[in-house]
This record gives C-alpha cells, structure tokens and sequence, in this order.
C-alpha cells in the first residue's frame, strides 16, 4: 500500500507541475478549477479509505495540499500557509479524512432510512436511536454502534466512519438534508483545523 501511496502523491505532484506551466495565463477562478478537477477531485475521492494512515503519510497528503494553495495565491514556499488555506476554507487533511468519512455516513443513514425501521438491517453499521423528549417538541438523536475492532480492523469503513460520526456534535448529525449536514460539518471541522483562526 506505502509503494502504491508515493506513487499515487507523485501523480498528484505532477498534476501540479502541469497547472504550474499555465498559471500566469489563467485566472484565479480558473485555476482553482483545475486543482479541484485534476488534484482534489481523485485526493478527496481516497480520503474514506485513509482513515487510521501514519502520520508521516498525513504529511505527504498535506504537502500536496499545501502546495496548490501556493499555487493558487502564487506564494512562495517560505509563505506560511494557514492564512491561504483560510482564504480558500480548504481542510487539513485529518479533518478532510473526517468530512469523507460523516458525508458517507450521513448518505448511508439517510439511504437505509434509519429514522423508521433500523433493526431490519443486518449491516456491520447497526444503529443505536436516542430519543430526546423536549417539553414542546421531540427529536431524535442518532449515533452509531462501532463494530468490534477484532473482526473488522479499525480501519475499515464501519468502525472509522462510526467513529468519525459519533464524534459530531448533535446538531450536526440531526441536519434535515445533505447540503445543511455538509454545511455544518464543513464548519465545524474549519473550526477544529484552525481553532485559532
């Protein structure tokens, strides 16, 4: 897998040099395009399966991050890069593993329709409903069983995403829809990549 890693962040770098050789003649807009399409687009498309990676494969994941958002600003390597990572609200790569990871989990909740009969799925995913009775209203909170580690690894889809989502906070995991749920993780984990900011 390591082999296959470097070979896969060398072909990242590469797209990189090739929108290198046409930045002065684009726009901005345009060039964070390219990024998105040729570097982001097949990076986030991995991020789900990434979940438990060393850290040092973290930091070669964060380069190529780090290294479109220079490209972007036309910053120079010595450039700190929090305030361009800001500007574009890109993620760090842990909590980019993280949005993957709660977007699958949200669709796989929202498509096994956990909200009316969640003991008819035989999935590693099982689902543990608390219910909340407020004086006025009354909500319902979902977490998820994490799956025994020794059967499945922690590195595998059902224990990492499981993981991933009960750590959201209530408000997060309750979104009507996927756009809100997608808003509101994005801003949440803006705020845990740069708590500083």
């Amino acid at each position: 897998m390591r082999t296959h890693f470097v070979t896969t962040v060398s072909a990242f770098f590469a797209a990189l040099r090739k929108i290198c050789s046409v930045w002065r003649s684009v726009s901005r807009h345009a060039l964070l395009s390219l990024v998105h399409a040729l570097v982001f687009s097949k990076v986030d498309y991995c991020y789900s399966v990434l979940a438990g990676i060393s850290g040092n494969l973290i930091c070669r994941l964060q380069s190529i991050v780090n290294a479109a958002a220079r490209l972007v600003f036309s910053a120079k390597s010595s450039d700190h890069i929090t305030p361009l990572l800001c500007e574009l609200h890109w993620l760090k790569v842990p909590e980019r593993i993280q949005f993957r990871l709660g977007v699958l989990a949200y669709r796989v909740c929202t498509t096994l329709h956990w909200h009316t009969s969640p003991s008819h799925y035989n999935w590693p995913m099982m689902w543990m409903l608390d219910n909340i009775f407020a004086p006025l209203h009354s909500a319902v909170s979902m977490m998820l069983v994490v799956p025994t580690t020794r059967m499945l690894g922690d590195r595998a889809f059902p224990v990492s995403a499981a993981r991933t989502w009960n750590a959201l906070p209530s408000g997060v995991r309750a979104a009507p829809s996927l756009t809100t749920f997608w808003q509101k993780l994005k801003q949440t984990l803006f705020l845990q990549s740069f708590p500083d900011e």
